[in-house]
């Protein structure tokens, strides 16, 4: 006769079971219970379940255990600090199951993955935020009596913030951390996006709401950037680069997916809310996550002598102004490789943010498509962009491991991201005949390519110099951020003038992604830079 007893090590109780002329079985096998812990720190729940059964079925057993200890399964549970097995015997010569879980189920996962992955997470409802306007632009835009130029004017105006924001979210990152800056710009990027329904019948509000969400979300890539910088090794930095601002087009498709049902269910407005929503509840959730953040960086970081992380408020903004003092402009302006940075950052952001802004609108008004199906299309680039991501770092990280040279890996990526959208938009803006369906594959195949940039010009800064990189992409971003202001209100004045989406939108993008390319090939750089000892 066999016997299964129960017992929770906190509590008191057990569930006793008799069977008659029936072998005790785990997985079809007749091996003695083992003992196995499941996420041994900060047990929660144990459950303690012991055997008895007779000597004949405890000679079986053995036999059964010689098998497993083969397979070394003790060991290999052990080794993955999920299942690991502790079993020993109790005075009547059976064995105990512990089973011990912990909560949350990432808590052993290594800190910089934890700060990786809640900072891609703050880039999914960034693009979330910025995308939910070019939806709901259509049905403001007929509510208010909008015409083109007014509906760019108020796209562009997230740009005046998020042009001005750049340099001294670069500067606030190097201070006082990329995590600590990250979780102030999402909080009020989301604060001022919950306030745009309040606001949008009334212009100057509802230009200075967008102004706001603009900085919120302008510090962000600098933040992100130190982050990376301080605690990604070379070897594993395209892959954390990619997955960071990988979530922006996650973040795209994301918005542009909920962003029609809500607005017809529930009006315009209820995209500004849950949008805005999400970011109030990430930055409450970050505060968990970041409460262990490592200090230790992966390379060599000069610091101001004085600079300590334990200082108060007022002491640290002090330090911000020397700092400032310290950083070497004159050596940044003097590099080539920081003015093909500037100037391919401009030319990308150019073709992106143009397209961002006013795809939707083209898909509805040029294809025909209505809102759900404008935005279901738009949805298109930023899919494929995902996948793209993911095959672009692995392959550049690739050759770098193979000893290839970085700054030629970095212009290979930049300039398949700069080629293949100019092509595409070629494609698109010849009249061929081409069907709609066509036209969209074409471009967002085009479109999805871009994203080898994450594996181009937006590794280059930490490459470069992990002491400047929040700075240096800082400076680049602001120059980037140009074209949102200036390119998507001339894509809406030049529609309105010209009626011609491929004067208004393809022409531009098309001339940047081709000089940007150039220039790149010609100029750029991944060679370390110790700027502090050329100023």
């Amino acid at each position: 006769m066999a016997k299964l007893t129960i017992r929770a090590e906190t509590t008191s109780f057990s569930h006793l079971l008799h069977y008659k002329n029936h072998k005790v079985s785990i997985f079809n096998t007749f091996s003695r219970p083992q003992r196995f812990n499941i996420l041994p720190q900060n047990h929660i729940l144990k459950l303690r379940v012991s055997c008895s059964i007779t000597e004949r079925q405890k000679e079986e057993a053995a036999e059964k255990e010689k098998i497993v200890n083969g397979l070394k399964v003790n060991g290999e549970l052990a080794k993955n600090g999920r299942l690991i097995s502790t079993s020993s015997y109790d005075a009547n010569g059976d064995k105990e199951v512990d089973f011990e879980w912990s909560w949350p189920p990432w808590k052993n996962l290594p800190q910089r993955y934890k700060l990786i992955g809640t900072t891609s997470l703050a880039f999914v409802i960034c693009n979330m935020d910025k995308v939910n306007l070019s939806v709901a632009i259509i049905p403001m835009s007929h509510q208010f009596g909008w015409n083109s130029s007014v509906a760019g004017l108020v796209q562009s105006s997230f740009f005046w913030g998020y042009a001005l924001s750049q340099l001294p979210g670069g500067w606030l990152s190097k201070i006082f951390g990329g995590s600590r800056v990250l979780e102030v710009g999402v909080l009020v990027w989301s604060l001022a996006t919950m306030l745009v329904p309040f606001l949008a019948g009334f212009m100057p509000a509802l230009i200075f709401s967008r102004i706001l969400v603009g900085i919120g979300e302008g510090v962000s890539p600098s933040a992100a950037t130190d982050l990376i910088a301080r605690t990604i090794p070379l070897e594993e930095r395209s892959r954390a680069v990619s997955f960071v601002f990988g979530g922006l087009s996650f973040g795209s498709v994301t918005g542009l997916l909920l962003a029609p049902p809500l607005i017809q269910n529930y009006g315009w407005e209820s995209v500004f809310y849950l949008f805005g929503f999400l970011g109030v509840a990430w930055f409450s959730g970050f505060q968990l996550v970041k409460e262990d953040r490592p200090w230790s960086f992966t390379e060599p970081m000069s610091w101001p002598p004085s600079f300590s992380r334990n200082k108060s408020l007022r002491s640290s903004l002090g330090e911000l102004g020397t700092s400032i003092k310290d950083v070497p402009w004159k050596a940044f302006f003097r590099s080539t490789a920081v003015w093909a940075m500037i100037y391919t950052h401009f030319c990308g952001s150019w073709g992106h943010y143009t397209c961002l802004s006013w795809l939707p609108t083209y898909f509805s008004e040029e294809l025909n498509l209505n809102l759900t199906e404008a935005a279901w299309v738009s949805v298109g680039p930023p899919l494929a962009s995902i996948l793209v991501t993911s095959i672009a770092s692995q392959f550049a990280d690739s050759l770098i491991s193979k000893g290839v040279d970085t700054s030629l890996v970095r212009k290979i990526c930049q300039s398949i991201a700069f080629l293949s959208p100019a092509t595409c938009m070629i494609l698109s803006s010849l009249d061929f005949g081409l069907p709609p369906w066509e036209v969209v594959t074409i471009l967002t195949g085009g479109l999805a390519l871009s994203s080898f940039a994450l594996s181009g010009l937006y590794c280059t800064h930490q490459d470069i110099s992990p002491e400047y990189a929040s700075i240096l992409l800082g400076i680049t971003n602001t120059v980037g951020a140009v074209p949102g202001i200036v390119g998507v209100a001339l894509t809406g004045y030049l529609l309105d003038t010209t009626h011609s989406w491929s004067i208004s939108l393809f022409a531009p993008s098309i001339f940047f992604y081709l000089t940007g390319t150039i220039v790149w090939i010609a100029f750029a750089s991944s060679k370390p830079q110790s700027f502090s000892e050329e100023d």
